[in-house]
């Protein structure tokens, strides 16, 4: 797979990281993002930049996307100079952007037309998961598809699981996401309630973080919380988005989601505050 040229659209908090993996390992690459001057280091390190995502993607074995909204994924790869338009048959096309579960299928199809496999493989883990190539990563479509990527996903995951058809990688990153909205309201009132009876934070976290209510945000965002990083491992207004998205899906099948509601509602209160930008911890201002 290291003959494969690697076509890679999208270098924010986590695309950076993961793109440096693939570079560090050996792969050859092209890169495109809107903003030229985030790939000045990974072009000193031998990186090709593209002018357009026509030219990267005719010039790409492997294509990795992971930009922002479904509606960035959509342009992408269904507009004009587009990654379906360009790329040639054979070629293998990774979104690992938290996306629509629908839009997936719909890009599986139409790069099935042409002759070229689609696959949804969004992330969770953070940056703290993209800078140690830690991240867990759900996939969907041709299982033969997922099996010849697989190499280029190990550089920048170690939970690599294959959750099905077209779809099936966003849907389970949707369940991700529930589980992590309430959860990290759970950690703010949490940690507020531990600063309002007087104890240290600190030292209630060595207690709890290995206790039954330990979890990957008590453990990792808990300590940012305390020292007041807002700093972003993932911005609010995406996560924002990821909610929005799981809701509608979870409308779609008929299934009630009140703590994920719950969540929405007090991040959408952030956001209005001005704190789309920063990092979901930040959600403890509101209990402060």
């Amino acid at each position: 797979m290291k003959d494969k040229t690697i076509g890679f659209i999208g270098l924010g908090v986590m695309g950076h990281s993961m793109a440096g993996h693939l570079l560090d390992a050996g792969y050859k690459m092209h890169l495109y993002t809107r903003t030229r001057e985030k790939a000045g280091d990974l072009v000193e390190k031998g990186a090709l930049w593209s002018d357009s995502v026509s030219g990267l993607a005719a010039g790409s074995d492997v294509i990795i996307t992971i930009v922002g909204y479904p509606a960035d994924v959509e342009e992408i790869y269904l507009g004009d100079g587009g990654i379906l338009e360009n790329a040639k048959p054979g070629t293998i096309a990774i979104d690992m952007t938290t996306s629509d579960p629908g839009l997936a299928e719909r890009l599986w199809q139409a790069g099935r037309e042409k002759k070229i496999r689609v696959l949804d493989a969004p992330v969770s883990g953070g940056d703290l998961g993209a800078k140690n190539a830690t991240l867990s990563i759900m996939a969907g479509g041709d299982e033969a598809g997922f099996e010849e990527a697989l190499p280029v996903l190990e550089v920048m995951g170690k939970n690599i699981v294959y959750q099905g058809k077209a779809g099936a990688g966003q849907h389970t990153k949707m369940a991700n996401q529930i589980a992590i909205a309430a959860g990290m309201v759970a950690v703010c009132e949490s940690l507020a309630y531990a600063g309002r009876s007087g104890l240290d934070p600190e030292t209630v976290l060595k207690s709890i973080g290995q206790g039954a209510a330990g979890s990957w945000s008590l453990n990792n965002l808990g300590p940012r919380i305390i020292k007041g990083d807002d700093r972003p491992g993932f911005f609010i207004k995406h996560f924002i988005k990821d909610m929005g998205i799981a809701l509608e899906s979870a409308r779609r099948m008929g299934l009630d989601t009140p703590g994920l509601e719950l969540a929405l509602g007090l991040y959408k209160e952030m956001a209005d505050k001005g704190f789309g930008d920063n990092g979901t911890q930040a959600l403890y201002k509101l209990f402060q």
